[in-house]
């Protein structure tokens, strides 16, 4: 019961400080959403289509055009699903068709076709895509108004160019990948979020190290002691302050990710096994920061600087596939490296908790190696005063 309110009390102290709702809180899913946004979907070749209310022929031979060209097509209640759909990463580009399409051409006018994309480079050449599918698809329309306007039947008409556009011949053109794809089966966010909660998972078990140390500088610490209270009480309690602390965040960026984002997380278990010992790691490493130096400030800085270079080495902020084979080695030296790896066994390639063992096996070693260190200099710190 003492440890747990030691660790109450870390958590008020934590939820006083403003600044950390922003850092904790809202900063990782804003990141989140602009690497989302900004990549795109790059992990999929796929159109979102809203054919309109009532869907003629000339939006279903975009939509088949689209499909010859080897796009997989999702259609979409109205325009505005198809640009959230965009925007999220859930599709590559989209395609809103007016309503009145068929009509407005057969009579002779003109319409706009709303074309969506995010700007990752790609949105010029899925245009047209687009375009050359529209331009298909209107040319029909044109040759059955023109045999109109000469007197012809238009049932008459309609067969006709319908029979010659399928006689006319065709150019088929063969794609293939060299090489693996990276990112299969995984939009950006879905490989933005995991990084993003790993990095911030240890940033915010770093930032904490600065309460242990106001906590000893003010005497909390040796007041503690001076009551029926042991030092491992002591040491559990704010041990569970970081590590509640952590597992909060990760249980946040998980439920905003996957509620804002539509990340699929996978196998429940293995993601919570994952976050559950890489919060012990965070929460280790923010112990032992707490007794390496003298004031907060001198902990907040070095911490920033020490999470941002292991996320950095260990692939939390450039997926570890784009490492060189020589880096990749070097980055199983972090405990990042080795969360990161199980997350996109679980993400992307369907893993469970079985598949990655050997990853859980390395996270629970860091974790025990940090948290043994930490103890042992947390009661010389303690007992010094």
């Amino acid at each position: 019961m003492k440890a747990l309110a030691i660790a109450l009390t870390n958590l008020k102290r934590f939820f006083r400080d403003r600044t950390n709702v922003f850092f904790v809180f809202i900063l990782p899913i804003g990141l989140i959403l602009l690497i989302g946004s900004t990549m795109g979907n790059a992990g999929t070749s796929s159109f979102g289509v809203y054919p309109g209310a009532a869907p003629g022929a000339v939006a279903d031979r975009i939509v088949a055009g689209l499909e010859e060209r080897g796009f997989s097509v999702e259609g979409y209640g109205s325009a505005e699903d198809v640009r959230l759909a965009v925007e999220r990463g859930e599709v590559t580009a989209g395609v809103a068709v007016p309503d009145d399409l068929d009509a407005r051409l057969a009579a002779g006018d003109t319409a706009d076709i709303a074309f969506y994309a995010t700007p990752n480079g790609q949105g010029a050449q899925l245009q047209s895509v687009v375009d050359t599918a529209a331009v298909a698809a209107s040319e029909t329309v044109a040759a059955v108004r023109f045999a109109v306007s000469r007197g012809a039947d238009r049932g008459t008409a309609e067969g006709v160019v319908t029979a010659a556009a399928a006689a006319a011949p065709t150019l088929t053109v063969t794609t293939s990948t060299v090489g693996e794809e990276l990112f299969e089966g995984a939009t950006t966010y879905e490989v933005g979020s995991a990084g993003e909660l790993i990095l911030f998972m240890f940033i915010t078990g770093l930032a904490g190290s600065a309460e242990l140390i106001e906590t000893r500088r003010l005497g909390i610490s040796r007041r503690m002691l001076g009551t029926p209270t042991s030092a491992g009480t002591v040491l559990a309690g704010e041990a569970l302050g970081r590590l509640v602390i952590i597992l909060m965040q990760a249980v946040y960026i998980v439920v905003a990710s996957a509620l804002l984002f539509q990340v699929d997380w996978g196998n429940l278990l293995a993601t919570g096994a994952v976050v559950l010992l890489f919060a012990l790691v965070a929460a280790g490493a923010s112990m032992l920061f707490g007794t390496l130096f003298s004031t907060p400030q001198q902990s907040s800085g070095a911490g920033i600087i020490v999470a941002l270079a292991l996320a950095a080495l260990g692939g939390a902020m450039l997926p570890i596939e784009l490492f060189s084979p020589t880096l990749r080695e070097i980055a199983k030296v972090t405990p990042h490296f080795w969360a990161v790896d199980a997350f996109s066994e679980v993400l992307r390639r369907g893993g469970g908790l079985a598949d990655i063992l050997p990853q859980l096996g390395v996270l629970a070693a860091f974790a025990v190696v940090l948290i043994t260190v930490a103890a042992w200099r947390m009661r010389a710190v303690i007992a010094r005063g």
